[in-house]
């Protein structure tokens, strides 16, 4: 068979993890990596709003995961997207629904018991709730890998014939359940990412599956804070430039060692600036100072909150959990009276009962009205990717 018409497979060598030199980049990033994995949770940011970043954070992160595709939906378009969606969520637009979906996923992957094997039904699923209710950006066929060729456009690499696809992700999973070393597990999240885009099971719908795929390997090898929530997301990492993120994924398609350690490189590199940046995070004087409170300030100034409603926010903030009675030093009066001017805040979601039917209440990051502020003192202090500004 000439080599124009061979057929695409993934032979053993490409399973191994790539030869590099101990005084390289790549192992310089992967030792930084392990060091400040050991210091995730080590902080004075409180559980409730750790998880408020950590949702604040699944909602970008899936906004960037569909800009990556060509969602050129803006920031604040989103935003009331995914408010109207909680209220209503029949004939949500599919720019906004691509990105909930992508949200709902990362949010199903945090149920998961990481101790379980990725198995063939976990990856159906993610791609099933990844392209739900989509028609430009859905798939013909959602949860079900292809039965035809495909040919991806723009790129050179041809993905393996639809008959071999069973085999290809047979392989494809014993690679994802192995275990391996500490030393080991970045590079392992980075070649089985690459190794399923090269594998193109889907018709569509690949890159975001490939995301998800990354986000739950990251948190079986231990990314996660001692609450629970993954620190660590990667689809930031691609946020940078989609070229950037497509070259270096091009690079690796000869499978060699060579291009397998370029596409590491850009991985694990991404990664460790996202970890230092979100490391910053477990400050909580880091969270008020830079983040909740100018947020608060800007949200005042443009008419959206009054100095009040601003102050008795603030209280919840520093106090985590708050009750109306709490509050008699900035709303004096009867506990009706508390209670009625707590209302108009927990309607628009900027606070939120602590526990259903409960009346302790705290901060809620959104998406709501606050939300934008938010993401604006974010990107201020260098926290978000170049992709995720409106008009770049």
């Amino acid at each position: 068979m000439s080599e124009q018409n061979a057929v695409p497979h993934i032979d053993e060598s490409a399973w191994a993890f790539p030869r590099f030199d101990f005084d390289s980049p790549l192992a310089a990033s992967v030792v930084d990596l392990e060091r400040l994995r050991g210091e995730i949770g080590v902080g004075t940011t409180p559980a409730r709003v750790f998880s408020e970043l950590h949702r604040l954070f699944q909602f970008l992160s899936s906004m960037v995961s569909a800009r990556i595709e060509g969602n050129r939906t803006a920031m604040l378009d989103a935003i009331a997207g995914a408010q109207e969606a909680e209220r209503d969520a029949a004939g949500v637009p599919e720019a906004i629904q691509e990105i909930l979906n992508v949200e709902a996923a990362m949010e199903f992957v945090d149920t998961v018991d990481r101790s379980r094997p990725v198995t063939h039904a976990f990856v159906r699923d993610l791609h099933r709730r990844a392209v739900d209710s989509l028609v430009r950006e859905g798939d013909s066929r959602p949860g079900a890998y292809r039965v035809r060729d495909v040919a991806i456009q723009g790129a050179a690499h041809r993905p393996p014939l639809a008959q071999s696809l069973q085999a290809e992700m047979d392989r494809f999973l014993e690679f994802v359940n192995l275990p391996v070393p500490t030393h080991r597990q970045l590079l392992h999240v980075a070649i089985a990412h690459h190794r399923f885009r090269w594998i193109h099971p889907f018709q569509n719908g690949n890159g975001r599956v490939s995301r998800l795929l990354s986000y739950a390997m990251l948190g079986r090898h231990g990314f996660v804070s001692p609450v629970g929530l993954r620190t660590v997301n990667p689809t930031a990492v691609f946020g940078v430039s989609r070229s950037d993120y497509y070259d270096a994924l091009a690079a690796a398609d000869d499978l060699s060692n060579a291009g397998t350690i370029a596409w590491c490189e850009f991985f694990i590199e991404g990664l460790l600036a996202d970890l230092r940046r979100l490391h910053q995070l477990q400050d909580n004087a880091v969270v008020r100072g830079t983040l909740v409170v100018p947020a608060l300030d800007r949200f005042t100034r443009s008419g959206g909150i009054t100095a009040l409603e601003r102050d008795v926010v603030q209280f919840a903030f520093d106090h985590e959990v708050i009750r109306a009675g709490q509050l008699e030093h900035l709303i004096p009066g009867s506990p009706s009276t508390r209670s009625h001017a707590l209302r108009p805040l927990l309607d628009r979601g900027l606070l939120k009962p602590d526990h259903a039917g409960g009346r302790s209440y705290s901060v809620s990051f959104g998406p709501n009205e606050l939300t934008p502020f938010l993401i604006r003192e974010l990107d201020r202090s260098g926290f978000l990717p170049p992709l995720l500004r409106d008009g770049e």
